[in-house]
């Protein structure tokens, strides 16, 4: 053996490297990756130990470890080499000289994915406090409620995955003391005695860094508050009681970062974006089945009151309902609460009504207040006609030099600039999304997105109407054109 292979840090470097190999999988098959570990781990005594802990760290089901028991052993590995396909219905427990079989490798697991209960009823003579996974980093439950959640948890846990809201969540909370990441993603909607024990189960994390769960009460958001390692929150499901804001007291959340909610309508992010404050706040997401006028226009002033006007860069708030009512004429624009977030780096407005009275100069004075943007997309699929010109459209980006995504609506039927006469390129932009403007003149609309866009290959258009998909499929066919003849003629100038 060679003598670097003795240094312990090669040796993990090596296997770590092993670790990462990528090898498509039939169902129940086993990894190259693992066939790989296996056989390095009996090759000596000196690879055995760092071979067996990169073997075991990360484990989907308990299976393998049940393998380990001698009496399971040929029932589970029953086919051919590197496959298994096992049923315990009607098998006895393990007995106690068989648990610790099955956990000779148990304190190597470090990632634990279950996909499924139907061998829980093995473990049934573990005692209460038995610690099966005493460094256990991850862990991921799928299965229903089940009486055997306290053999997987450990104090070491620092992430963990439920489909439901687990009726021992509390004991989650209290025995994984070191917990950072918890996820509750709920396939249908909750009750209200389970949002209750949800809050009554987060108010008891100590250390959460991000929270990924259904809506909670004000109780569970004061507590929150008062959490500094907190940095990401996200709220999805059905808001069953809505939020009493006489009895809430203003909060500040001064390390979260980044705020993600999926709802039905706005009203809870409302009250909970009017009621607190978020200074550190870079990232808001909002995705609402039901987002009309009004709601919309409370929601972005209140976004712009809870001071993340000197910190927020990411912004994106979706609804695809179709039938909110229109807005008043007299109603303001909503883009306008957003000109005083100066760091804006990604804008994204997919609702109904979003672009209402978005003109040229409106355009212009958002541009001129985010000088940092690098994406903006807004997509109204209630506006009636374009409203932004190719005149507008480039005065705006002489603003914005970082900007590389843009989707608008433009008004391709009017143009209002010379292409050969105006000597201004945006280099930056790569991806222009038109929407479903109409065009006429293909050529001309072609020549200036080649002469004015010059990163930009080809405009995406999205149109059921035929021919305004055929008008820019000529239109990105004359551009492709365009760019071709230039790279010939360098080919012939040797420029």
């Amino acid at each position: 053996m060679h003598r670097a292979l003795l240094v312990s840090e090669i040796l993990l470097d090596i296997f770590a490297h092993v670790n990462t190999i990528l090898d498509p999988l039939s169902y129940g098959g086993i990894s190259l990756t693992r066939r790989s570990l296996a056989t390095l781990a009996t090759t000596c005594k000196t690879f055995y130990e760092p071979a067996m802990d990169l073997l075991w760290a990360e484990m989907h089901g308990i299976v393998p470890l049940l393998g380990c028991v001698t009496r399971l052993h040929p029932m589970i590995y029953h086919h051919h080499a590197g496959r298994y396909s096992w049923y315990s219905e009607g098998i006895d427990p393990l007995c106690e000289h068989e648990i610790h079989q099955f956990m000779r490798h148990a304190h190597r697991v470090r990632s634990l994915q279950i996909p499924f209960d139907n061998h829980f009823h093995l473990l049934s003579v573990l005692p209460i406090e038995t610690l099966i996974f005493p460094k256990l980093l991850s862990l991921s439950m799928v299965p229903h409620p089940t009486e055997y959640l306290y053999l997987f948890l450990s104090p070491t846990l620092r992430r963990c995955f439920l489909s439901l809201i687990h009726p021992d969540l509390k004991l989650i909370a209290t025995c994984c003391t070191s917990l950072e990441d918890l996820t509750v993603k709920v396939p249908c909607p909750s009750t209200t005695d389970e949002l209750s024990l949800l809050s009554n189960g987060i108010r008891l994390c100590k250390q959460l860094v991000t929270l990924y769960c259904p809506p909670l009460d004000w109780a569970a958001w004061e507590h929150l508050s008062n959490l500094p390692t907190l940095l990401s929150v996200a709220i999805s499901g059905e808001v069953l009681c809505p939020l009493d804001t006489d009895n809430f007291v203003f909060t500040r959340f001064l390390n979260i970062t980044t705020l993600s909610f999926h709802l039905t309508t706005a009203s809870y992010v409302i009250a909970v974006m009017r009621n607190s404050a978020f200074p550190s706040l870079k990232e808001f997401k909002m995705i609402a089945r039901f987002l009309p006028w009004e709601d919309a226009e409370q929601l972005f002033h209140a976004l712009s009151q809870c001071t993340t006007r000197q910190t927020l860069q990411h912004i994106e708030i979706l609804s695809r309902d179709q039938g909110v009512p229109e807005p008043l004429d007299n109603s303001p624009t909503l883009i306008t609460q957003f000109l005083d977030f100066t760091q804006l780096r990604t804008l994204q407005l997919a609702f109904p009504h979003c672009c209402f009275r978005l003109d040229n100069h409106l355009l212009l004075r958002a541009m001129s207040s985010w000088p940092h943007i690098r994406s903006l997309k807004l997509e109204d699929s209630q506006l009636r006609s374009a409203t932004i010109t190719f005149s507008g459209l480039f005065t705006a980006l002489r603003q914005s030099p970082h900007l590389h995504t843009l989707h608008i609506l433009i008004d391709a039927l009017s143009i209002d600039i010379d292409p050969q006469a105006e000597s201004f390129q945006h280099t930056s932009l790569q991806t222009l999304d038109v929407r479903s403007s109409h065009v006429a003149d293909r050529d001309t609309v072609a020549y200036i997105i080649f002469s004015m866009l010059p990163s930009v290959e080809c405009v995406i258009y999205g149109s059921s109407a035929h021919h305004i998909w055929y008008a820019w499929r000529e239109v990105n066919k004359r551009l492709r054109s365009l760019k071709s003849s230039v790279v010939l003629d360098r080919r012939i100038t040797g420029c």
